[in-house]
């Protein structure tokens, strides 16, 4: 393999962020929030550049940044917010037009190379990077990009080719948060990094795996987003099989971002394309009262499938995944169920051993927890499950938001936590055959566990639920 594939080139650290869409919903809720943490650690040292449709001034953007900070949580150190207000500026305008391109274009004068970072609709997405490339804004600088990169693989593509006539790969960066925590990352940690785990990580030992990311809440405001999105396109198939390829993937020969987004590739690349006939599509009673959704529409908020892996490590092994919203309770989870003993020699007369689970909480009360079965003392009823596990927040204290670590590697440029172009055209090609489903969704009831036929997926013996806390019982 040539060393051009695996080593990549050194990305330039920025001497400035421009940050498109500094008023909209993503910035309030995610971006200033880590911004702030990123000026409190002193990861962030350089100045942000909001660009907006609006009417504020410095000022005024520097009063939404604090109501932001304090809205995500965090109990604001003057000190900091001083730092971090003072690198804070604004240029107005809209998008479309040129005018606002050459007031950036003034504002950057004297600053070297720049990240510009798009959190704005992925319909604009071109439409930026053609004026940044008009006004020359494109020359030593790298443009990060939201998700959903496309919504479906032929306009992923033509996205990769729009951009790409104004950013090389180099210098273009695909967002998926997911990428961006910590406790994701551990999962690749967790198995290359301990002998305890590395050994039985494949089909000889484990039987299944279930990945759920589920939510109790409902789509509340974003009903006119969500309509037009659904399940399968808002975290399926970027999140959830971003998760899977690291559940399975080998082993990179090396330490970097490029030869982690082969693996993955190889990984998914074998994954088979989802058969509409192991696939659930559900929608919670009551959405279809929700503001900005159609009348009748026929988007899911639940989905749930089997997958399979047709190499050497993973063959036969089914990956059940499923995610919805308004469900019993809100966690993000992997479950590994390992084979049974080929003899179970300690059942007691009216039970049967357990599977050994290990189970990865990856939102959250973040950790990892394998249920162990133990013998009583003086009892005859058998094994019981035993937890034992490790939470992240007890153990390493507080985790980065993954926006932190999204926009540390946008502006020093290491592209670690950002989704891999062949990697993103795979998991459209995975999902492509349920893109467009010929029949409605069936209905569930909000607080349950989605559709009934979500338990009947073929080779499914039972869903295991997550707890509301990792370290419950489930």
């Amino acid at each position: 393999m040539s060393d051009t594939l695996i080593s990549p080139p050194e990305l330039e650290r920025s001497d400035a962020l421009v940050l498109f869409g500094i008023s909209g919903d993503l910035a309030k809720k995610m971006l200033l929030p880590a911004l702030y943490r990123l000026t409190e650690s002193g990861r962030l040292t350089v100045p942000v550049i909001g660009v907006a449709a609006t009417d504020w001034d410095d000022d005024a953007l520097r009063a939404h940044a604090r109501e932001a900070i304090t809205a995500g949580g965090a109990d604001i150190d003057e000190e900091v917010f001083a730092r971090f207000a003072a690198g804070l500026s604004l240029v107005t305008g809209d998008f479309t037009d040129a005018a606002t391109f050459a007031r950036l274009r003034e504002a950057l004068t004297g600053f070297g190379f720049v990240t510009h970072y798009l959190a704005i609709p992925p319909a604009l997405f071109t439409t930026v990077a053609a004026a940044l490339a008009g006004a020359g804004l494109n020359r030593d600088a790298r443009l990060v990009v939201e998700k959903p990169f496309g919504h479906d693989t032929a306009s992923a593509r033509k996205l990769q080719d729009d951009l790409g006539a104004h950013f090389d790969d180099d210098h273009l960066l695909r967002v998926d948060h997911f990428l961006g925590n910590r406790a994701v990352e551990s999962l690749m940690v967790s198995r290359f990094a301990n002998t305890l785990l590395a050994p039985i990580w494949h089909r000889a030992y484990v039987d299944n795996v279930q990945i759920s990311l589920v939510e109790d809440f409902d789509v509340a405001d974003r009903g006119s987003f969500y309509d037009a999105v659904g399940c399968l396109r808002d975290v399926v198939q970027n999140h959830m099989l971003q998760v899977l390829a690291l559940l399975a993937m080998d082993p990179p020969s090396v330490t970097n971002a490029r030869a982690q987004g082969l693996e993955k590739w190889r990984v998914l690349h074998a994954t088979r394309s989802m058969d509409p006939a192991e696939t659930v599509r559900g929608q919670y009673d009551g959405y279809r009262d929700v503001e900005g959704v159609a009348p009748h529409s026929t988007t899911e908020t639940y989905f749930a499938t089997r997958l399979f892996i047709d190499n050497w490590r993973w063959a036969g092994v089914p990956f059940y995944l499923r995610s919805g919203k308004a469900l019993a309770l809100s966690a993000t989870e992997v479950v590994v169920e390992l084979r049974k003993p080929p003899l179970e020699l300690f059942g007691g007369q009216n039970t049967q051993p357990s599977s050994n689970l290990i189970r990865f909480r990856i939102d959250g009360d973040t950790g990892i927890r394998a249920d162990l079965m133990l013998r009583k003392p003086d009892s005859d009823s058998g094994p019981v499950t035993v937890p034992v596990g490790v939470d992240f927040a007890q153990v390493l204290g507080r985790q980065e938001l993954p926006y932190e670590n999204i926009l540390h590697g946008a502006v020093v440029g290491d592209p670690e936590c950002f989704a891999f172009f062949p990697g993103i055209l795979e998991c459209w090609r995975i999902v492509d055959p349920v893109l467009a489903p010929a029949e409605a969704p069936l209905p569930y009831a909000p607080g349950s566990w989605g559709p009934e036929a979500a338990d009947a997926l073929p080779g499914l013996k039972r869903w295991h639920q997550p707890s509301r806390r990792l370290f419950d019982s489930a």
